[in-house]
């Protein structure tokens, strides 16, 4: 009973100090901005920051957590800032607090990207192997193409779709074109904030962080240990690889919601919502350590901030970046390093100072 309570406290100390950290982080930024000590430049990256921190750790469920390879998070970021910025645009006259507007389409958002993710898991889910990881990345690639290949205008008359061009809608003089095809969607309320960011930042941590902490979450990392003792003890593999999936796909859309609603105009760029934005996410994952949700938050808010940060250095800053990105690397899961760092943390440390101290 003593070592349950001990281990329950212990969880609950780890979690408190990743909320801890972000708030703090918030407090810090905001005494910075009110004394004039942040750029412009810095403050345009404060919701982008908490946008790939949520993409990081959801992505780190499925990863981390679950154990499958997914390569389509950009996807699922892309269906929720869409569906999200296209809500919000037909909205804005019917509801004009912007608050509750934007909780709206935060709920619109996460859920069809966790109606996507249900679709997508449905089939995959039930394979072996890395089917998971192909067919995330032919959906990201995909959705991309598709929503860049739709024209959606509204007139008095209702909805108007087309795929060849915006004049093919036909619509009434007072229409107006919502959706542009590759121009995407322009004049998107700007709702988001740093605060609110941070908010949904803390709502995703606190998701997650129970649920791996969870029976649930014992059941899903169970199925990432060995598949088939899993199974053998009755635990209903695809019931949990679908709910952990979907969670982060969920959570990847309210990320899609915040970036949306950060920017004027919303198209669907190979930049965005691309491959390379899938594999950066996962580089976040991976660097940040693969399970620790703590490190991949941190590790998506150090590698966005690097490259502006030096941004001064011009032709070094590429550079600069990719040893960072090396050292990082070696420093999660070089065995060396990993040594190192058991040998000299601050609870060994401790441990053994107070063992020196008792033994006097």
């Amino acid at each position: 009973m003593k070592m349950n309570k001990l281990k329950i406290n212990k969880t609950a100390k780890s979690n408190f100090i990743t909320y801890g950290i972000v708030i703090a982080a918030f407090i810090i930024v905001q005494i910075l901005v009110s004394t004039g000590q942040v750029s412009s430049l810095m403050k345009g990256l404060l919701v982008p920051l908490c946008t790939y921190a949520i993409l990081a750790v959801s992505l780190n469920l499925v990863v981390g957590i679950l154990g499958e390879l997914s390569l389509g998070h950009a996807g699922f970021m892309c269906v929720g800032a869409f569906s999200s910025a296209f809500f919000s645009k037909c909205m804005v006259e019917v509801i004009p607090v912007a608050g509750v507007r934007f909780f709206l389409a935060l709920l619109v958002g996460a859920a069809v990207a966790a109606l996507f993710g249900i679709l997508i898991g449905i089939p995959v889910l039930r394979l072996k192997g890395d089917y998971l990881a192909i067919v995330t990345l032919a959906f990201g690639e995909i959705i991309k193409n598709l929503i860049n290949a739709f024209f959606i205008g509204k007139d008095s008359n209702g909805f108007h779709f087309s795929m060849k061009d915006a004049m093919s809608l036909n619509m009434e003089a007072d229409g107006q074109v919502i959706v542009n095809g590759p121009q995407g969607i322009t004049g998107t309320p700007n709702d988001s904030t740093f605060f609110i960011g941070i908010l949904l930042l803390l709502l995703t941590l606190f998701i997650v962080l129970n649920l791996i902490h969870s029976r649930d979450g014992r059941a899903i990392m169970s199925i990432r240990d060995n598949r088939i003792a899993a199974e053998s003890v009755g635990i209903n593999i695809t019931k949990y690889k679908m709910m952990a999936f979907t969670i982060s796909a969920a959570l990847a859309g309210v990320a899609g919601v915040l970036y949306a609603h950060n920017l004027a105009t919303l198209s669907a760029q190979p930049k965005n919502f691309g491959y390379n934005m899938s594999i950066m996410i996962l580089v976040y994952v991976v660097l940040g350590g693969i399970g620790r949700i703590r490190g991949s938050m941190i590790a998506a808010v150090i590698l966005t901030l690097l490259p502006e940060m030096l941004r001064f250095l011009s032709d070094y800053r590429m550079l600069i970046y990719a040893v960072v990105l090396i050292v990082m690397m070696l420093f999660n899961w070089s065995p060396k390093a990993l040594e190192w760092r058991e040998r000299y943390s601050p609870k060994r440390l401790l441990k053994k100072k107070q063992e020196a101290k008792e033994g006097e």
